[in-house]
């Protein structure tokens, strides 16, 4: 291992946090095109020195059922690529996201220190952290004897943090091109990577019947709010019927003026699953549902979405894994892994058959929330943890990691 290609990283802590904050006080909220589009921009200045080729890709429109059980084609902004050294024997794939699950309307705006260690953020850690570790590591590769050894190209997508619908295709065909995958999602508090990860289906569905007076004619109405409830109960009574499959009704909405038998109202809802076998599962049983809603006269309802992301099992990751954890200690960092309900594009490319780490991203917690904190070490930490595994795979024989290309 050379670490003199690599040992100046720490010397760039303050940087990577400038670069964090500055990332991070960009509202990135998934719908905010302009904000989303405006962290690209911003890391495409950060990455200009890298000397790569840089792409903007534009990506469909998001469909969408809105609060009015209507459908919505929702714009979503652009995917970031930079790509270098297509050629080199070995071709890695990175990915990052762009987007964050705060909204421009959403209250946590603001960064802050909670004490020397830990910096509480929308972002900071899910994941413009991780965007900038990604940078650092990439940089140190370029500025090494190595450059060249091995190719790559780095994927950054405006949808991950609602299941990357809309990019999927484009992630499918940049992982057809790429022997190994890594994902700068965020690593857990203490350092612990995500091994096995759960897959996850993202559905909406739409409950119509029949207005009526609810005083005068309300034998006439046909109640939509009711039908959806009967199916949303009967969803929920899934849960702890199949080991490892846990479905969270996420959203309702319907009615309005309440003198009128309400005859529209939505959902929408989440389903994780263990296994792929899992899948055929699920969807049989929405299907057995949706028929017990049909035979309630008046009522129909629809249903939209599916498993955008599949089950991803350890074993084919192993060997990856492995070979980071002996980098790991050689640099005095112990790496352990475990099994997440949580998914990402690391799904993603191990269904496309890429081996992938997919949480070498910063340390911190409580993302999702207003809580989320990173502890800001960790910026140079995995920056250097990351460098130094470019450094050992651009020195291997590039036939061990190769796979084979459909």
């Amino acid at each position: 291992m050379r670490q003199s290609y690599y040992h100046w990283l720490p010397d760039q802590q303050a940087l990577m946090l400038e670069q964090t904050i500055a990332l991070a006080e960009i509202n990135s909220g998934t719908f905010n095109v302009t904000g989303v589009n405006a962290v690209a921009d911003r890391l495409a200045e950060l990455a200009a020195g890298l000397n790569a080729v840089v792409q903007r890709i534009d990506l469909p429109h998001y469909r969408q059922l809105t609060d009015k059980a209507e459908w919505q084609e929702q714009p979503l902004g652009q995917a970031l690529q930079l790509q270098k050294h297509p050629d080199a024997p070995l071709q890695l794939l990175l990915m990052g996201h762009l987007d964050t699950v705060y909204g421009v309307d959403h209250p946590f705006q603001k960064i802050r220190w909670l004490d020397a260690e830990r910096l509480n953020g929308p972002g900071v850690t899910d994941m413009k952290g991780g965007l900038v570790v990604a940078l650092h590591a990439l940089t140190a590769l370029e500025a090494s004897p190595l450059a060249g050894k091995i190719g790559w190209r780095w994927l950054l997508n405006p949808d991950e943090e609602i299941g990357s619908p809309c990019s999927a295709e484009l992630i499918a065909s940049c992982a057809a091109e790429a022997d190994l995958g890594l994902v700068f999602e965020p690593a857990l508090a203490d350092g612990s990577l995500a091994g096995a990860r759960k897959g996850s289906g993202n559905f909406s569905v739409r409950v119509t019947g029949r207005a009526a007076h609810a005083g005068r004619e309300h034998h006439l109405g046909r109640n939509a709010i009711r039908a959806l409830c009967d199916f949303i109960s009967a969803l929920d009574n899934l849960n702890g019927q199949r080991k490892g499959v846990t479905i969270n009704p996420g959203y309702i909405h319907g009615g309005g003026a309440v003198n009128v038998v309400p005859d529209r109202a939505m959902a929408r809802f989440n389903i994780r699953i263990e296994q792929a076998e899992d899948e055929l599962w699920c969807l049989q049983h929405l299907e057995q549902l949706q028929q017990r809603i049909l035979r309630q006269e008046g009522i129909q309802i629809e249903q939209d979405g599916g498993f955008g992301r599949k089950p991803k099992p350890f074993g084919p990751h192993l060997r990856l894994f492995e070979r980071l954890r002996q980098i790991g200690q050689g640099l005095g960092t112990k790496l352990n892994w475990l099994p997440s309900g949580g998914c990402c594009d690391g799904n993603n490319l191990a269904a496309a058959g890429v081996a992938n780490i997919d949480t070498l991203g910063v340390c911190g917690g409580s993302i999702h929330s207003s809580d989320e904190f990173l502890l800001v070490g960790s910026l140079s930490e995995r920056a250097r943890l990351t460098a130094a595994l470019l450094f050992e795979l651009a020195q291997d024989d590039p036939a061990q990691w190769r796979r084979k290309r459909r």
